[in-house]
C-alpha cells in the first residue's frame, strides 16, 4: 500500500526573531501565497513547524501592553490578558497561535490551516 505524500514542509526557527515579523511568514506559508497553484479557496497542502518559540525577541514594554481578548458570549464574560501572562500560564506557543490566527482570513479555512501549524518550545 503507497502513499503519495505531496505535503510540503517548512520549518522556521523563532530564535532572536519579532514576534510579528514571525507571525506574518507563517501567515502567508499557511494561506499558501508563495505556491505556483495559489486559490483562495483552498487550504494548501503544508505543514509550517516553529522552533524555539521561547526565544522569541519580546520586550518587556510590548509584553505589558499587547493584550490578547477572549468573550463567551455572556454579560461580563469578556477576558482580557496581556502577552506577559499568557506566555507565563499557557507558554510562547499559545502567543504564537493567537497572533497567527489572527492573521489569517476569518472564514471556514481558518482552523483547518491552523492544524497544519506545529510549534515547539
Amino acid at each position: 500500500m503507497e502513499t503519495t505524500e505531496t505535503k510540503k514542509e517548512y520549518i522556521v526557527d523563532a530564535t532572536g526573531k519579532r514576534l510579528g515579523h514571525v507571525a506574518t511568514e507563517v501567515a502567508a506559508l499557511l494561506i499558501g501565497k508563495n505556491l505556483t497553484d495559489f486559490v483562495r479557496y483552498k487550504s494548501p497542502e503544508v505543514t509550517v513547524k516553529i522552533t524555539n518559540a521561547r526565544l522569541l525577541d519580546i520586550s518587556e514594554k510590548k509584553a505589558m501592553q499587547e493584550t490578547y481578548q477572549t468573550y463567551s458570549g455572556h454579560p461580563g464574560g469578556q477576558k482580557v490578558e496581556t502577552l506577559g501572562h499568557l506566555a507565563t500560564r499557557r507558554g510562547y506557543g499559545e502567543v504564537l497561535r493567537r497572533t497567527i490566527g489572527g492573521m489569517l482570513p476569518k472564514n471556514k479555512l481558518r482552523d483547518v490551516r491552523l492544524k497544519n501549524l506545529i510549534i515547539t518550545e
